[in-house]
């Protein structure tokens, strides 16, 4: 069995148990922002999506549901239609950086945890008994993680690699710090290069960066969904993308 990321009967692309990457034989792709630690760029994010007429995806964890700065952003998202979902509670690391992604946690902590983002995700009206597909903290988990989450009905999805946009939040006092044109040109270059394109592209971005970064990538987004509708490619939300509905 390959370790490589496999795509499925379904044209889905999937590595450790998680859908990676849609379709490629469509012209489309999902914007997907993740909210943790930091949502300063929430309202900009928002008003350009609204200016376009684009839909993205929002995952956002239980301390970024509960922090009161957030709460005209996340009742924005929902009362606009975006897709909004769960990104764990605590914004827990399930399973350690090393190869074989040990296990850091147990399966009662992961669904008590996936539960507990649930349930504020219900205090802004998001009917949870709808929500289908989630992306885990850190963007990391293990096939065990991803088991556990298809048992319960939430399976995992995770972005798709081949640009550096999930580095929007790295700051500039950093060594992996990614400036906002290197991830730009990350974006053009695989749209470029991909024999598919961008097709059934994940491309995560993040609500907030926090003090230590000011090269905000969120300020290239109407550049990017400029580039994206001349290029033809569809925006849709993950469940659109991944499952058709």
């Amino acid at each position: 069995m390959s370790d490589g990321p496999v795509i499925g009967p379904d044209g889905i692309t999937r590595h450790h148990g998680a859908a990676i990457r849609g379709r490629r034989d469509r012209r489309e792709l999902a914007l997907v922002f993740t909210g943790g630690d930091f949502g300063e760029g929430c309202g900009e994010i928002l008003d350009t999506l609204d200016r376009y007429d684009v839909g993205a995806s929002f995952f956002l964890t239980g301390d970024f549901l509960r922090n009161r700065d957030n709460e005209g952003g996340i009742r924005r998202m929902v009362a606009s239609g975006h897709c909004v979902g769960p990104h764990s509670d605590r914004h827990l690391l399930y399973c350690g950086w090393e190869a074989e992604r040990p296990l850091l946690i147990d399966r009662k902590t992961f669904v008590d945890d996936l539960e507990a983002n649930l349930a504020e995700l219900e205090r802004f009206g998001v009917e949870c008994s709808g929500v289908r597909l989630w992306i885990p903290p850190y963007e990391w988990h293990n096939e065990t993680v991803a088991g556990w989450a298809k048992e319960i009905g939430f399976p995992l999805f995770n972005f798709t690699p081949g640009t550096l946009s999930h580095a929007d939040y790295t700051e500039e006092a950093a060594r992996n710090f990614r400036s906002s044109e290197t991830i730009w040109r990350s974006i053009l270059t695989c749209a470029g290069e991909d024999p598919d394109g961008l097709n059934g592209f994940l491309l995560l971005m993040h609500l907030g960066a926090g003090p230590g970064r000011n090269d905000k990538f969120w300020t290239r987004l109407p550049e990017l969904l400029a580039f994206l509708g001349i290029k033809g490619y569809a925006a849709r939300t993950v469940p659109e993308l991944l499952e058709g509905t």
